[in-house]
């Protein structure tokens, strides 16, 4: 009898994927900037300091069908699960974000952190086909902003992301949990 497939996917898993995801600002120290944007490695979901088993299920996720190196934006998770409708499914994405964010203060896990300007954070905040129209006080006018400012914005952090990573591959931390499924 052949071996049943996780509930969430096919087995097979990419590595070297990385999450992104918007948080609530904070000051590394004095003089500094506004911390508001954080990009972790995917396997970072599977700290036993992250809340579980939701992280290995996000992880899951996060790593099927998705290409080596590719940051996915934690809004892209929320419409690929229904507009957000089928997160209970999987987990609480705001607990699991917080445990991260915690687990980057404390030292646990490699991250990119990142003070987004407010238009492209607001951009990585929404779905891939998202639109923004901010009201432009200097023009007196609405500018929009859509799928290819989002592109460009992901592709400015995977550029910095990339330099840094051709460094020192991510760390996730320590004693991480299995995933489900194997990755390849």
């Amino acid at each position: 009898m052949p071996e049943s497939e996780p509930e969430f996917g096919p087995a097979a898993r990419t590595r070297d994927v990385y999450l992104l995801f918007a948080h609530e600002p904070y000051y590394p120290g004095p003089d500094t900037r506004e911390i508001n944007t954080t990009v972790v490695a995917a396997d970072s979901l599977l700290h036993p300091h992250v809340r579980q088993p939701d992280g290995v299920k996000i992880h899951d996720l996060l790593t099927r069908g998705r290409q080596p190196g590719e940051i996915i934006p934690l809004a892209t998770l929320t419409h690929e699960l229904n507009g957000g409708a089928d997160w209970p499914r999987i987990g609480d994405w705001e607990g699991v974000t917080t445990d991260l964010v915690q687990l980057v203060h404390t030292g646990r896990c490699d991250a990119l952190s990142l003070g987004l300007p407010e238009i492209p954070r607001a951009l990585l905040c929404t779905g891939p086909r998202g639109r923004l129209r901010v009201y432009d006080a200097a023009a007196e006018d609405f500018a929009s902003y859509g799928p290819a400012e989002r592109a460009a914005a992901l592709e400015r952090v995977s550029l910095f992301l990339t330099s840094i990573a051709l460094e020192r591959p991510f760390w996730p931390g320590d004693r991480l949990l299995p995933p489900l499924g194997r990755l390849t």
